[in-house]
Order: C-alpha cells, then sequence, then structure tokens
C-alpha cells in the first residue's frame, strides 16, 4: 500500500471514529518536507480535535493503526492527538491527549486500555510538530492548517530540537545518519531561523559548515537520500560531533 493510500485509510477511520470531534488531519516530517524515504522515514501526524476523545475513541484510534502494520513504512507511523486551543493559543510543552508510535507497538497490542489511559500529557516534541505544520504541512482532512495552528515562538521551537537532539545521542545503537543531519539541522534554526527537513539541515551544512566537515555531512546525505552505506571513520564522526555539539550548547 502506498503512503497516500495509507493515510486517506488511517484518515476515513480517523473521520469514523471521531465524528464532529475531529477537527483536522495534518501530516508533518518528512512527507511534508518532500524528502521521505520509505526505508528510513516514518510518517508524522497529528489528529487535532474539539475536545478529548473518550476512552474508547482512544483505543479505536490506535486500532486503526495497528490493523494497517503490514503496511507502515520501516520506521512506522508517529501519531499525536492534541486540542485546538493548544495550535491555536500555544503553550509549552505542549499538552497531549493520546500518542502512538512505533516503539509503542507492543504495549498497545497487549493491553491498549492501560496504554490509552496513561498516555497523555506533556511533549516539548510538540513545539516543532507544530513549526513545520504550520509552513509546510498537509492538510489531510479538515480544516486548514494555517487556520488551526498559530505562530510557535522561535524560542520554543529551538528548545524542542535541542531537546530532540539531547535525547537521541549519537552512541551505540543510535540512528548516527539522522543525528549527523540533525546537527545541521539544529544549528541552522540557531543561527538563521530556518525551519528545515533533517536532509535540508544536511545541504544546509554543506554549504556553510568548514570544509573539513564537508566529507562526512555528505557521507550521511548519500545513506539518508540513496540508501548508500554509511562509511567514515569513528574519529571523523566524533570531531565533527564535537564541533557542532559545541557551537549549539556551547
Amino acid at each position: 500500500m502506498c503512503e497516500t493510500t495509507l493515510l486517506n485509510q488511517i484518515s476515513l477511520e480517523y473521520q469514523n471514529i471521531l465524528g464532529r470531534r475531529l477537527v483536522g488531519i495534518y501530516v508533518h516530517g518528512s512527507l511534508a518536507f518532500g524528502c521521505y524515504r520509505r526505508e528510513r522515514s516514518d510518517i508524522d501526524f497529528l489528529a487535532v480535535t474539539r475536545d478529548p476523545p473518550a476512552p474508547a475513541e482512544k483505543e479505536a484510534l490506535i486500532d486503526a493503526l495497528l490493523k494497517l502494520e503490514n503496511d507502515w513504512p520501516a520506521k512506522g507511523i508517529e501519531m499525536s492527538v492534541v486540542l485546538k486551543k493548544y495550535c491555536a493559543n500555544f503553550v509549552y510543552p505542549t499538552p497531549f491527549e493520546l500518542h502512538f508510535s512505533k516503539m509503542y507497538t507492543e504495549r498497545c497490542r497487549q493491553d491498549r486500555k492501560t496504554f490509552c489511559r496513561a498516555m497523555h500529557g506533556t511533549d516539548r516534541d510538540l513545539a516543532a510538530h507544530f513549526t513545520v505544520t504550520r509552513a509546510v504541512g498537509i492538510t489531510l482532512f479538515g480544516e486548514s492548517a494555517a487556520s488551526v495552528f498559530g505562530a510557535v515562538p522561535p524560542e520554543y521551537y529551538l528548545d524542542s530540537i535541542r531537546a530532540d537532539l539531547r535525547e537521541s545521542g549519537g552512541g551505540a545503537g543510535a540512528d548516527i545518519v539522522s543525528y549527523l543531519l540533525n546537527l545541521c539541522r539544529v544549528l541552522a534554526v540557531q543561527e538563521s531561523g530556518l525551519i528545515l527537513s533533517k536532509e535540508q539541515g544536511g545541504r544546509w551544512g554543506v554549504d556553510q559548515l568548514p570544509r573539513a566537515y564537508t566529507s562526512v555531512i555528505e557521507a550521511a546525505l548519500a545513506c539518508y537520500q540513496c540508501g548508500a552505506p554509511f562509511q567514515m571513520e569513528a574519529s571523523r564522526v566524533k570531531e565533527f560531533s564535537g564541533y557542532m555539539l559545541g557551537r549549539i550548547f556551547g
């Protein structure tokens, strides 16, 4: 199943589950930026509601995703349910009603009711998701993204992506390609106020960063864009990461 068909099916399911409660469904992330790679990317979307979904509705929203698991891309699906009032009048960290990503698949299969009861709170990542949705997001259903999402203060967007960078790290088990491109993206935001994808961040890095690091960034871009093996000496990766972290965090 292609991404368009998958998203349309999810949209129809969510409309049936939430009815008039649903304001809209908005795609962000690599799909919205136009640099989606099925073998490296996930599908990111926000479901915006007028008021909190009922517990049974939350479980049905998760069920709708799980039954399509065989059609997910390599990194799965990331979904958050948020209230319209927080999209228009931003709060940081941002409250959410429900969240799902691939890492929670087994928990949901074992006990959806408990998962849905516990999975709510606040999330700093939503500052970045809202910013990207307002800038380049795709309205899959409902009111336009421009009318739903107000401006996120730049300092919250920057704090959001810096926090994500800290949490992702670059150690064993990390997605080193995404991490290196994220380093470029965060510095581009910090120094130029740009809203970029990971891939665009890498291109910015090639143009703006010292030539000594071009080969590291280009290797990460080649892997991200074409699936080429990431081949770079560990010492060069460590040197580049240290340089970038120094500029980002001081």
